[in-house]
């Protein structure tokens, strides 16, 4: 029997910054239009806390129990599956969906979000520095630089929103993308950067390795549990191939179930995941855990009105446009 889970201490969660892992298929090519007849599917995730539900349903087994063969491959960020879908290598991807409906406004991709992935919980993300550091507060963040992986990502938004609700503007502060999530640990110990924004494992590691604080909670605010990551495909493969997608999506639905009910569960698979992506037993113990959305509906039975809170967001903070309409990316115009 699955019970709810018991939220852990420190926090989690959103893109990673690794390369992909080894042993994994570099095939899936552009088996977009041949799916249906039961071809492999090549699904990019990042392999963070967000994709839980991605993860057991992989590992135990119910995209297999659905007739589906899955080869995940594991990207380095949101915008490298996005590209990569585009060009047809891989048929699902899971991320953020800030890039997502970046992506689309731009003409970059013409996507469909049939599946929500996560929702933001108190300690899922933090903005951390070092307890000799005489940063106390945000507003000492004045001059000083924070680490994101990518520009104008999710983590900036989450960063900017906060800093902005507290007095001190996004440009009093200097957000720098030199490095990798694997790499700020280390850079925010040497007093390479003044501050990080750290999703797990990454707070994790910063927290046992070099005793890094947290000096806020990005969950709060405007961005008070905010969407992070969804699932999508582009238009054109999801209307060739409606039985696989359905497929996938019960699949994934189930795996969303157990993630949010079944920490132990949750553990096991972040603890899965090919070298050096796996979680040890202790940093998975400590990871506070998002909510992971579960529809009753069918494929793309998404929640409008909380992914059109993306929307609000990215205007007020990103300067994006006014104009967009999140039912450009919803199956059947939402």
């Amino acid at each position: 029997m699955r019970t709810r889970r018991v939220r852990g201490t420190a926090l989690l969660v959103t893109a990673v910054t690794l390369v992909l892992a080894a042993g994994c298929s570099q095939g899936g090519g552009t088996a977009a239009d041949t799916s249906e007849k039961g071809a492999p599917l090549t699904v990019g995730v990042v392999p963070a806390l967000d994709s839980a539900g991605f993860f057991i349903a992989y590992y135990e087994g119910l995209f297999k129990a659905q007739g589906l063969t899955i080869h995940p491959k594991f990207v380095t960020s949101s915008e490298t599956a996005i590209a990569l879908q585009v060009k047809g290598e891989y048929q699902i991807t899971g991320g953020n969906y800030v890039s997502y409906i970046q992506a689309q406004q731009a003409g970059e991709a013409n996507l469909d979000i049939f599946a929500e992935g996560s929702v933001m919980e108190p300690g899922a993300q933090d903005l951390y520095t070092m307890p000799t550091s005489p940063i106390r507060s945000l507003g000492d963040l004045r001059g000083r630089t924070i680490a994101i992986n990518a520009p104008d990502n999710i983590l900036y938004l989450l960063a900017a929103s906060v800093l902005t609700e507290h007095g001190v503007s996004p440009k009093d502060v200097h957000f720098v993308t030199n490095y990798g999530l694997p790499q700020m640990p280390a850079e925010l110990n040497a007093g390479t950067i003044n501050a990080a924004v750290l999703p797990e494992p990454f707070a994790s590691i910063a927290e046992e390795s070099y005793g890094a604080v947290p000096l806020a909670d990005l969950n709060q605010g405007a961005t008070t549990s905010f969407p992070v990551e969804g699932y999508v495909a582009t238009k054109q493969w999801a209307k060739q191939n409606p039985q696989t997608l359905a497929a996938f999506y019960r699949a994934l639905e189930e795996g969303q179930q157990i993630a949010d009910t079944d920490r132990a569960a949750v553990e096991q698979a972040m603890g899965q995941l090919p070298a050096p992506l796996g979680l040890s037993t202790a940093t998975a113990a400590l990871m506070s855990l998002d909510e992971y959305p579960v529809s009753s509906g069918p494929v793309g039975a998404v929640d409008k009105v909380r992914l059109q809170r993306v929307v609000n967001v990215m205007q007020q903070f990103l300067g994006f446009d006014q104009n967009f309409n999140i039912n450009s990316m919803l199956m059947n115009g939402g």
